[in-house]
């Protein structure tokens, strides 16, 4: 018998929250006591991850942020009590071993991960393996960070995973045929929307084999916000996306639903982490702070209606990308 034997598939379907747009993370944890939880948050030094890292560690949690750039780091975790800096750099699978390693030493359990870390419409690059970096960044790095720690998640016995994709899924599907660009000319927003994609599938299938083990996995898009993940686009590309402000300044002049302020942000990463109205279920993708519901084909290019594309939350591609990520990175969950 296969352990997601008796897994049952969540509808990807609005519970109807009472939550919304403007709600921000802050007000998700009030009269939450995150006291003895443990979490990790990769990117939790900046934009969204600082502010999911802040209000998880205000609410009790111990922070653990690894993070490339340690300078960095440092500055923007000097006021977030019960916050630990550690090193990791998602493009090195050694670095990834090795941050896994120490964690495991110290027989912590693991009850929140938000996988959180990314990077956005960079020019075409590879990483050592040879994967295009922002699919090896924004998937395959998670993919190796999760099984790594996937004995600490168990041990939690009520664990929790959540990765951070994007509206942007909605500009490409997974091309298993080529994922790396290797027979097809490269387009940074396809590799962006192939990874944003991937970070979907991951939650998906996780879901389907942790639900066994206490472990929940969900997928989020925290909205379109302004932040240092835009840092490879030129100001033209910004302006043409109404991101520059009348001062020349990289901000939206006013939010809307989809466009939202930092803790805004933050709120749909804070309710699949710690929310009781998700207990019992998984593997869906999550907006607004409530179940995103399912795009329709011939609204898929429309990106101001909310929701999820199909093949985001297709349960095929899902086991698909998951023996594709063991196969490219030589690891597996067991």
């Amino acid at each position: 018998m296969n352990i997601n034997d008796n897994w049952e598939r969540t509808p990807q379907a609005p519970l109807h929250t009472g939550y919304g747009p403007r709600t921000t993370a802050e007000e998700l944890v009030k009269g939450t006591d995150l006291k003895g939880k443990i979490a990790i948050v990769t990117g939790g030094y900046s934009g969204i991850g600082l502010e999911v890292s802040r209000v998880l560690a205000a609410a009790g949690a111990h922070v653990i942020v690894p993070a490339r750039s340690r300078e960095k780091a440092e500055k923007a975790l000097a006021a977030i009590p019960n916050a630990e800096l550690e090193e990791l750099d998602l493009a090195n699978p050694d670095s990834i071993e090795q941050f896994a390693h120490r964690f495991e030493q110290t027989k912590r359990p693991l009850h929140i991960l938000v996988n959180c870390a990314g990077i956005m419409a960079i020019s075409e690059q590879r990483d050592s393996r040879g994967n295009e970096l922002q699919f090896a960044t924004n998937h395959l790095g998670h993919f190796q960070l999760a099984a790594r720690l996937w004995p600490a998640l168990k041990l939690a016995n009520g664990a929790r995973v959540i990765s951070v994709s994007s509206g942007g899924h909605r500009l490409s599907d997974f091309h298993f045929e080529d994922p790396n660009y290797v027979h097809r000319p490269y387009s940074k927003w396809e590799a962006y929307g192939q990874s944003k994609t991937a970070n979907a599938l991951f939650a998906l299938e996780l879901d389907s084999r942790g639900s066994a083990h206490g472990v929940r996995a969900f997928s989020v898009h925290p909205g379109t916000i302004v932040t240092d993940l835009s840092r490879h686009l030129t100001d033209e590309e910004m302006k043409s996306m109404g991101a520059l402000d009348e001062q020349g300044q990289r901000a939206f002049s006013e939010t809307t639903e989809e466009r939202k302020t930092v803790p805004e942000g933050a709120a749909t990463i804070i309710w699949c982490a710690v929310s009781s109205q998700l207990a019992g279920i998984g593997g869906v993708y999550c907006q607004n702070v409530d179940i995103a519901p399912l795009v329709a084909k011939d609204q898929i290019g429309e990106f101001s209606i909310a929701g999820v594309s199909p093949w985001a939350v297709d349960k095929t591609s899902a086991e698909r990308l998951w023996a594709l990520s063991e196969e490219l990175t030589g690891i597996s969950f067991a």
